[in-house]
């Protein structure tokens, strides 16, 4: 899911120095959206390796 947040932000970026501002602006925002999917799954997965204790083996 990361992968696509940056594709949409290189392709936010590649479209915003040409001038096509509708086409930036569509990719900047599924860029933002997917980086914080991501960012919340990352959370939730953190927090239940929390909440389930067991530490792996040393």
């Amino acid at each position: 899911m990361l992968y696509w947040a940056a594709v949409f932000l290189i392709i936010a970026i590649i479209a915003a120095v040409f001038g096509f501002g509708g086409i930036a602006s569509t990719a900047a925002s599924v860029a933002q959206i997917l980086f914080f999917v991501f960012l919340i799954l990352f959370v939730i997965s953190v927090v239940a390796g929390l909440f389930r204790g067991r530490r792996p083996p040393i």
